[in-house]
């Protein structure tokens, strides 16, 4: 890599945008090829100046190219050159990707060669930024570039991947056109004030923005499930000291992660660790034993249970079956609000101590109540049905209705300040309030929408966005 340090994005207007700028694009270190990238209106002239014997300038797009990079005699590396010219490129500019042996020294050696003949390392980002301010993707498209990078499962690949092929970008553009027809005519309403004209029609408005509000909540309530799936869905496995927790997360991962004793009070503070199943990411958290004490520390790690168990998408309430009756198992769901047991599965262990026929009556006996899974944690048996069970809980989380899952932070802000926004416009056309207020409530709406794909920015926006990214995207 390049002596220099590589730079910080920073402001936006801190560069000269029509730089050409360079980086790696495939991970630092060693390997069988490195890739990497030069973008701007120099970008061809650099590469020709250290590629001879063709000209780059008057290659085609679309095309590969075969040869030897030179700083002067010295040959640096035999290399396979892409071309995509501007338009049609990533960036929207004029982008060559130099296919290289992956040693470190000749990657960095590359790098250096170009910046010595005028190109400058790209800024976290920079790429995708391009792409975004010449019109190739909005920006929560950009964004969703970042989250399929880094996403570790076929659930978050397939979230990013629906939100970079733009349907999201588009239901909100569908959004914002429907509000900017009336926004339109309430303007015109202002320019005849005088007059007391109206060319909204108040009542098109109100059932407008009552149906935008069902749809604005539709995407809210979407951003619980679809950042679960983002980060990985927190699973606590909470329950009376041994019950089976451990032995139940053991089993789980395939290995002893936690530790198993006879012993009440053994777990004291909470283990987590991440399973894939089926292309979801579990974060199931082992905690300690919900009981009485005197313990200090054990008393630490009860009061971190029941918060994990707030914080958790799914609750697995482990008790013994076969010290369980119809009464425990109704104080146990006592303790617990509805929306606590909404998202709570009661996970009888320990069947195998069980006489079959009490089994099978305590079966029956809690017939009605819905998520309760008899396994047998020591001998692994009940634990795949428990399993599915959680992957269809979690293939049920809600959408706004048309597939379209929010899963930032950073939208679910602006989609909350929409929401008020339009309150604000709904209790103006209740209250028969002024074109110029019912207006500028409307005007909020439509820049929080746009806040979201980038129609609104501000450079510390953008900053804050792209300095996330990796050196190269």
């Amino acid at each position: 890599m390049p002596t220099s340090k590589l730079p910080k994005f920073g402001k936006v207007n801190n560069y000269n945008q029509k730089d050409t700028i360079c980086a790696l694009a495939t991970p630092a270190g060693l390997g069988a090829i490195g890739v990497v990238r030069l973008s701007g209106v120099e970008a061809l002239k650099i590469c020709n100046d250290i590629f001879p014997g063709k000209d780059l300038t008057a290659q085609k797009a679309g095309t590969l190219h075969v040869g030897r990079l030179q700083n002067g005699d010295h040959i640096v590396d035999e290399v396979v050159i892409s071309i995509f010219r501007s338009p049609r490129s990533y960036t929207g500019q004029d982008l060559l990707e130099i296919s290289c042996h992956g040693s470190p020294y000749i990657q960095g050696e590359i790098l250096n060669l170009l910046v010595s003949k005028g190109a400058r390392m790209a800024r976290e980002g920079e790429f995708t930024f391009r792409a975004f301010m010449n019109g190739k993707l909005d920006l929560s498209q950009a964004e969703a570039v970042a989250d399929l990078i880094a996403s570790d499962s076929k659930a978050s690949r397939d979230l990013a991947m629906s939100q970079l092929r733009g349907g999201y970008a588009h239901h909100l553009s569908h959004l914002r056109e429907q509000l900017i027809n009336f926004a339109s005519m309430l303007e015109l309403e202002l320019d005849f004030s005088e007059e007391d004209v109206e060319f909204a029609n108040r009542d098109e408005l109100l059932h407008l923005v009552q149906d935008l509000q069902k749809e604005l909540d539709g995407m809210i309530s979407s951003f619980e499930f679809g950042n679960a799936i983002k980060q990985g869905v927190p699973v606590a496995i909470i329950g009376e000291p041994n019950v089976g927790k451990s032995t139940l997360l053991n089993q789980i991962l395939k290995e002893d992660r936690a530790i198993v004793s006879e012993i009440p009070g053994t777990t004291r503070d909470v283990i987590e660790d991440v399973v894939n199943i089926e292309g979801i990411i579990f974060r199931f958290i082992d905690t300690a034993g919900l009981r009485q004490t005197t313990d200090t520390v054990e008393e630490i790690g009860i009061l971190k249970a029941r918060q994990k168990a707030d914080l958790a998408k799914v609750v697995l309430y482990v008790m013994d079956a076969s010290n369980c009756s119809v009464e425990k198992f109704e104080q146990v769901k006592g303790e617990w609000s509805d929306k606590a047991m909404a998202k709570t599965f009661f996970v009888m262990n320990k069947i195998d101590h069980m006489d079959p026929h009490v089994l099978e009556k305590l079966k029956v006996a809690l017939a009605s109540y819905t998520n309760v899974f008899y396994i047998s944690a020591r001998d692994d048996h009940g634990i795949d049905h428990l399993l599915r069970g959680l992957q269809d809980f979690i293939g049920t989380g809600k959408s706004d209705g048309e597939g379209i899952m929010v899963s930032s932070a950073r939208h679910l802000e602006s989609l909350n300040k929409c929401r008020e926004s339009l309150d604000r416009t709904l209790a103006g056309i209740d209250e028969n309030r002024s074109s110029e207020l019912v207006a500028q409530d409307v005007r909020q709406s439509l820049h929080y929408l746009g806040e979201i794909t980038g129609e609104v920015t501000t450079d510390d926006l953008l900053a804050n966005i792209f300095s996330k990214f990796c050196i190269g995207k």
